[in-house]
Formats: C-alpha cells, structure tokens, sequence
C-alpha cells in the first residue's frame, strides 16, 4: 500500500455497502467466466482470454455500487487501466492489449482513493489501521450577520419539459433532454438562473423491486432513475429567493461513459449548454418555451449559477469552462453561440479526474466527511489547483460538512425518500463500525440534516456570486461563521483568491529551513507529504494519474518540543502592503486539539515581527476519511507597523505545543470583500488520441495530437508515460495559440510477430496563465498480426492414479507478447470421469476455488479452468493435472479440456485436452 494516498477499507466494511446496491454497467462482455485462483496472482485475479482478447479481471464477492468515482486497477504505485464492469456488478475487466503486465504480485482495485479489493490483505494489517479515538465535533460558529438558508417571500412554482435527444460525440445513443423546473412565483424583473446536473448513478431501476442498472436506454420492464429530482429542496428555496432553477437528466451519458477517456466531463458540459442554449432561444422567443418556462419569470442569463454533484460538479466545471474558451469542435456537443455568462459554480462532492479548474470563476466546493464514493475528496483540488494560475481575484471556497456522505445530498439517492433502490454510500462495518461516520455517531449527520446544510451553502454561493452580497463572504472564505440554518451540521470553510494576494506557496520557487518542503503526490515516503502507510487521507494530496508529481505541495512540519522554528523564504519579497491580515491554511492530525503557532515575518531590512499565536484543532477522522483537512488562521498585520510591509522575505512558524506535526498548505495578504472577477483571456490546451496500426516493418514516428486555442501565452506541465514501466518523464512547457510547443514524438517500430496494442500517454496540467481542456491523450499502436493458433500434443494423457497428467500446449509462431491460453473442463462422453477427489486437493482449490466434497465429476465445476502462460519469445509450455492414489476400486476415468474464448466459452473448433487415469489397485 504505497501509492500517493489512499483510505483503508476493510474487506467486511466494503461488503455491508455493496450488499443491496445497484451493480454498475459499463462494456459488457458476452459472458462471464468463473475466476480461478493461480499462484502468480492474488486471491480473486485472473487472466483470461488470449493474443487480442486478453483481460484481467477481478472479481468482486458482493456487487460494486454505480457511483462517480472510477474503480482502477493498480500494480503497486502504476496504474494499469480502468476495467469495464459486467452486468452482475462484481466482475471487472481490463483489456490488456495495451498493458503490459510484466508483475502482478501488488494488485489493487481502489475507488475514490479506497481500496475495494481490501479481501486479500492480512488480517493484522487491517487491525493495524482500526481509528483512534476520535475528537467531539468541532464547536459551534459564531452566527453570520445574514443566514441564507432563510426561505424568501416568494412563493414557488415546478413543472417539467421534455425535449428532442441530442447527440453527443463519442455516445452511440442518444442522451435525452429533460429537466424539472421550479421558479419564483410573481417575480417580476429578469431572475438568474440557477442550473443543476446530478451524478453518476444508476440508471434504470424495476419499481417494486431492488432491481437496478446502469443500462441505456432503459430495458423494457424498467423505469428511468430520477435523479435529476432529488435537488427540489434545494431548487425551492433559491425559488423562494427569487431564482428560476432548472435540474437537468444525464442518466443517458451516465449509461455510456464508462469508456469516455475523460470519465465524460465533456459530454455533461456539452448537455449543459444544450440546456443552457434552449433557455437563451426562449427568452428571445417565449412562445415556443414549454408551458412551465412561459409561467417562470423571464431569466436574465448573464447571470447563471451552475450547480454540479459528484461527475457532475466535474460537468459544470468543463461547461464553465468551455462557455469561456471553447473546446475543439469535433470533441464538442454544442456547436451555437454563448449567449450566457456563468457567475460562479457550486461543486458537491465533485470528482477532478483532470484537476483542471476553471480559475477565473468563483467557485464553491462542498467537501463531505463521510463520503463513501468520491472518498479522497479530489474536489479540494477545484481549491489548490487554482493557485496562482490566472489573475486569482475569484473566490474559490471549499466547504468541509462534517459527518456527511456522498447521496444524500440528493433525495433520490437517499432511502426511505428515493423511488429507486438507494442506499448510503459510506461504508459502515457492523462489527468494526465508524467512530465518525457510522450512523448514530455523533459525528455522523441525517440525511435530513445533511441535505438541508446543502441547501443552504449552495444559496450562499448564489447570494454572494451572482446577486455580490459580500455579507455572506464569511459563510465561504474561512472567516469562522456558521448559518444558523444549517445547524447542526458543523461546516467549516477555507479560501483562496478574492482579496489575497502575495502568497508564500510551497508550489513555486521557495526555500524552507526547519522543516521540509513536501509532495502532495509521491511513492516515497521520504518525499511524500502525508506517509502512504498513515490511516486516513487528505484530500490536499489526492493522487493524479501519475502517481509522482512535480509543482504540488505543501511545507511539513514536525517537532518533538516547543520553539523550533520553520523558515519559509520565496525567491523574491512579497508586498502586504494594503492587507488588513496574514491568512494560512494550516494543517493538523485529525483528532488533536490544541496546536499552537506563532507566526512571524521579517522584511528585507532584517527587522522581525511576531504578528500572533494561531491555534489550530484537528477535524474528527477515522482510518476510512479524509480528515487531513487544511483550517484557515488568521493574524492581523498591527504588530508588523515597524516594518517595511512591501518587501516581506520571509515567513516564520514556531510551535508552542509541546511536540506534534503540521503542514502549511499556504498563506497570503488577506483583506475583506469581493473583488469584481474579470476572465482573463487564456490559451487552452486539449491532448488528442491518434491511433496507428504497427505495419510489417521499419520503424514510423507519430507526433501526440494536441490543440493550443484562446489567446496569450501560459505555462503548462507535461507528463510523458512510458508504456514499459508506467513511470512518468515530465517537463515545464511555455505555450501559444496555433504553436507546436507540445511535441511529443512517439516511435512505432513494425514487425509480423503478435503483440498487444501498445498505448503511449501524454497528460498535462495547468501551471500558470492556461487552462486544460482534454488533460489526457496519446498515441496507440494497434496490433495488426494475427494471434498464433494453439495446439496441444500429449505428454503423459494415460497414467496410474497418483501419477500426474500431461500436456505440451504449442503455439504456432512466436509472440513479442506473454500468451495466455485457457481451457475449460468439459464432459467426458460415454466414459467414467475424474472427480474431485481423484486430483490433488490443492491444486482443485487453486484451479477452481472449490473442494473435494462432495464428490462430484470435474466436468460439473463451473469454475475448473487451466490457464497458463507462455513467454514472449517462446512457442511451448507443459500443463500438468496432478492425481491422488487411493485404495477404491475404479474404472479407467477420463477428462477433458476445451479452449475457451475471452469470456470463458469453450471454442468448438478449438484445442482440446483428453486423458485418462487407471486405477493402481
């Protein structure tokens, strides 16, 4: 367990999740062939099919809920792929004609940052990682001057409106056009528009029963999951406020985005601005609107607020960013005009697969404690990720729920109040339950309590981004005030961008002394701001995709008595001039209270002034959160008037707790209020894919396609993958509108042996002045020689019990790929068969999972497979079936394998296996 961060799971807490929960649906494979057990693999892994049909698969004992995070293959640090699930939700497969899979001693399956194939690690390794004793909540805020979970004076009016399916790239069906809308009632005037887009869920649910799927369009007998409905609570009181809301259904890109490289991001953003277009054709004419927007007020959309769940807060992100800088046209599902301006975005329990934020717009990022799903918490990085990219005057808030999961935000993902099957998403384990999380903690929120928190945070990014009441700032920017509405959730804020400025950021060029500049994302522990092996996680240091990162961190640190002092000193001086305050973001163990710091600044001249003492308390965490939060401190700026505030060296932290440890995530010049946010215009970057066949011979280069739009010029982060290893070469790249400045050369040497597909990847990430669109791409080169054929000659097919049986399985040709050939026990025509209790019994319970008893013919094992691999390289392997003597009297009994295809089917003109066992008495 080594890879940048990830929340332990116990293997009896995923199982009471997963027992009653929607399986999900992604590529469907045409059977499902029982796994076995091999030696060179962990418990529940196998390797099926051969030359273009090979998989790995992993199999689940109980079915995987459908939610928004995706379920990877790892081995070890590198990340093999993301498997497609099959109907039954347990079995996932990977393709592996693109993989290399040259060690398979450390694979994982994680989720969010969890690991759900936690059944195959030692008992005392999970003991080790049970929660400490945990904190109370946090104390109660003091009350903000304005509370905007009030309802307002309007009375509220919903329907809905169904329209004509749109098509969107890359999506063989069609996704549908339907919303539900509730607007103020009487309103007069033009009101902004509020737009919410759900998450990935299920589907497709059987009413009457807990029957559901991630199919699309819904099966005959089934009815369509209306998740779209579960934010009227929160869609009434921004009515009542004087908004129009209108939630939109994206079950059809739900039902097909398994295989999208960007987990859909560009699909949800294209539905959004389908919507938001219609809305803009029926202002100008609102005879043609359907019959509930003609009873709305009309909108006045140069004022959206876009509200976004789970994948879907990934959605809204992309649509935000494409209405600014718009995504190449062959990628894209709206091609019209942007006749609408977004004013800010509201991100709940949002998925970053990307961690490509849209800098220039407010955002505010909901952070659930206890969420099961999207359980890293990646969203903070719609935070972090902003930090100096453009002109940093929006506010981007992330507000931490204490005690809530992922669902329950939505009504129709939550039970007792959905009307498909629904479930709660964090995963409690009866016999080992959650201090904080597990129901009836006191930590652990209702979901009535939950879902009315949300409705009120999310009518304070309304009041503050689009209607600009800067008296709701302190709700959002870690200035320490609660709304009472929300009570008695314990919700807690931190901020960057608005009035901040001059930031001392461990991201850029900067010298510490007395601690130790950290990684957010790295294997090694030496290097590595949070130990992979610590309980819990932080979502300041959710991995990205490379595993090892350059240009995200933090300063750690770490101290056994009071005094010792922490330097941070950036390359040039920074001015604080004109700040009221110094704010930080500051990190501590979950569970501690009372670390205490002084802070201290000193300017170009030497002269040093001690500005406060901050304390800094631990949120309540376990082993299965993300509790290493960052809390925002502040310290006014009066004991600095004797220093020369515009040219600040440095910036000191020193304990006076006795011993403990810290991570400063940044800190910066800190005045009230809210700043006008002007876009800036910016060059946007999206990665293509090309795919190329190898040829016979000779060697050919291909350049990674990649598209520079916008204007100026920005800063970029360039991640090239090796396909042998998975380990990543990155460099820092200035880039221009139309200019070639991403050139990655990709060599695809031809040849008639059969290997795998072979995929080279590129991703990059934001640095500074630019903004990332499709963050991944590459080159894939396509296998174009046919796999070789499979025979099998006998070796020992006529033996004595106790003897074992034998066969020399041959390819025709070599292969430049490992080749994996499998077998399934078939019946034995008009003959006497092998049981189960006339072959080894380890080698029953390896090759089928099963045991002797009771006996029975091999032939009736659903799971009995032999599968082997033979080397690149080489032509030939020996299979061995080994027999037990024992003292009954039997007939000659047979056996029989058939070659089987991907799915396990056995192949009729395939090879086949026969031998026969004599009885020795």
């Amino acid at each position: 367990m080594s890879r940048a961060r990830r929340i332990w799971v116990t293997a009896a807490a995923v199982l009471a999740v997963v027992g009653a929960s929607p399986g999900m649906a992604q590529a469907q494979p045409t059977g499902s062939a029982p796994l076995s057990v091999s030696a060179d693999l962990p418990p529940g892994w196998q390797v099926t099919g051969e030359g273009p049909d090979r998989q790995l698969v992993w199999r689940s004992a109980e079915p995987v809920p459908m939610g928004d995070s995706r379920v990877e293959f790892y081995d070890g640090d590198r990340l093999l792929g993301r498997p497609a699930a099959a109907r039954d939700g347990r079995t996932f497969r990977l393709d592996l004609d693109a993989v290399p899979l040259k060690s398979a001693k450390d694979l994982q399956v994680l989720s969010g940052g969890r690991r759900l194939d936690a059944a195959g690690v030692a008992e005392e390794e999970r003991q080790d990682r049970r929660s400490p004793a945990v904190a109370n909540p946090p104390a109660a805020l003091p009350a903000n001057s304005v509370d905007p979970g009030k309802p307002g004076s309007y009375r509220t009016v919903t329907g809905e409106y169904t329209l004509g399916s749109v098509k969107l790239p890359g999506f063989p069906e069609p996704v549908e056009m339907q919303a539900v809308v509730v607007a103020p009632d009487g309103a007069t005037g033009k009101r902004p528009l509020a737009l919410f887009l759900h998450g990935r869920h299920g589907t497709c649910y059987k009413p009457g029963t807990e029957d559901a799927t991630g199919d699309w369009p819904c099966p005959s007998g089934m009815k369509s999951i209306p998740s779209y409905r579960g934010y009227l609570r929160d869609q009434k009181l921004l009515a009542s406020q004087g908004y129009v809301t209108v939630s939109i259904s994206a079950n059809g890109i739900n039902g097909q985005d398994f295989a999208a490289e960007d987990g859909g991001a560009q699909a949800r953003s294209s539905l959004v601005r389908q919507h938001l277009a219609r809305w803009a054709d029926w202002a100008e004419h609102p005879d043609a609107a359907p019959a509930i927007v003609r009873k709305a007020p009309k909108t006045d959309l140069s004022r959206v607020l876009l509200v976004g769940h789970s994948r879907g807060g990934e959605g809204v992100n992309r649509a935000a960013m494409d209405s600014l800088y718009p995504p190449p046209a062959d990628q894209d599902g709206y091609h019209g005009r942007v006749r609408w301006h977004i004013r800010g975005t509201v991100l709940i329990g949002p998925t970053i697969f990307g961690q490509n934020p849209v800098p220039d717009v407010p955002s505010m990022t909901i952070l659930p404690g206890c969420d099961g799903d999207v359980s890293d918490l990646q969203g903070e990085l719609y935070v972090d990720g902003t930090r100096a990219v453009s002109r940093g005057t929006a506010l981007h808030s992330a507000v931490y729920v204490v005690g809530a999961n992922h669902n329950f935000f939505n009504s129709e993902w939550t039970p007792g109040q959905a009307q498909a099957p629904a479930d709660d998403d964090f995963w409690d384990d009866e016999e080992q339950p959650d201090k904080v999380c597990s129901p009836g903690t006191r930590t652990r929120l209702t979901a009535d309590q939950q879902h009315k928190a949300g409705a009120t945070y999310i009518a304070a990014a309304a009041r503050l981004f689009v209607a600009g009441d800067d008296r709701v700032r302190p709700l959002l920017d870690g200035s320490g005030k609660r709304a009472p509405s929300a009570d008695p959730a314990r919700v807690l804020t931190h901020a960057v961008g608005a009035n901040r400025r001059a930031g001392f950021l461990p991201d850029g060029k900067v010298s510490v002394t007395g601690a130790r500049l950290c990684s957010a994302a790295d294997p090694d522990p030496a290097v590595a701001c949070l130990d992979p092996e610590t309980a819990g996680g932080s979502p300041h240091f959710a991995s990205w995709e490379t595993g090892r990162e350059v240009g995200r961190g933090a300063v750690a640190l770490r101290w056994s008595r009071p005094g010792s002092v922490a330097r941070v000193t950036p390359d040039k001086p920074l001015s604080l001039g004109g700040a009221k305050g110094l704010t930080l973001r500051v990190i501590v163990p979950p569970n501690t209270t009372g670390t205490q710091l002084d802070v201290a600044v000193t300017d170009t001249a030497g002269r040093r002034a001690t500005l406060g003492r901050v304390r800094v308390d631990g949120l309540p965490g376990s082993d299965r959160t993300a509790s290493y939060w960052a809390r925002e401190v502040r310290v006014p700026l009066a004991a600095a008037a004797g220093l020369d505030l515009r040219h600040i060296k440095s910036l000191e932290l020193t304990p006076r707790s006795g011993s403990g440890k810290a991570w400063l995530m940044d800190a910066w010049a800190w005045r009230p209020g809210t700043p006008a946010v002007h876009e800036a215009t910016l060059p946007r970057i999206d990665i293509g894919r090309l795919t190329v066949e190898e040829g016979d011979s000779g060697v050919q280069t291909y350049r990674v396609p990649v598209q520079v739009s916008g204007q100026g010029s920005g800063q970029v982060r360039v991640y090239v993958v090796n396909p042998d290893t998975g380990n990543t070469e990155e460099r820092l790249v200035t880039v221009r509108p139309g200019g070639n400045d991403i050139d990655v050369p990709v060599k695809v040497e031809g040849n008639t042996r059969f290997s795998y597909d072979v995929q080279h990847d590129v991703l990059v990430k934001a640095v500074r002045n630019s903004v990332i669109g499709s963050y991944r791409g590459g080159v894939t080169a396509t296998n174009d020689d046919p796999a070789p054929t499979i025979a099998v000659t006998p070796v020992a097919d006529r033996v004595s019990e106790g003897q074992p049986l034998k066969w020399r399985v041959t390819l025709s040709s070599a292969a430049d790929a490992d080749v994996y050939p499998l077998f399934r026990v078939e019946p034995v025509a008009g003959a006497a068969e092998l049981s189960t209790k006339d072959v080894d019994p380890q080698w029953l319970q390896e090759a089928s999972g099963e045991s002797p008893d009771p006996e029975r013919p091999l032939s009736q094992l659903e799971g009995l497979y032999l599968w082997m691999t033979v080397p690149a390289g080489q032509t030939s392997v020996e299979v061995t079936v080994p027999t037990v003597k024992d003292t009954v009297t039997e007939p000659e009994e047979s056996v029989r394998f058939r070659q089987a295809d991907d799915s396990g089917e056995p192949q009729n003109d395939g090879a086949v296996m026969s031998g026969t066992v004599l009885d020795a008495s």
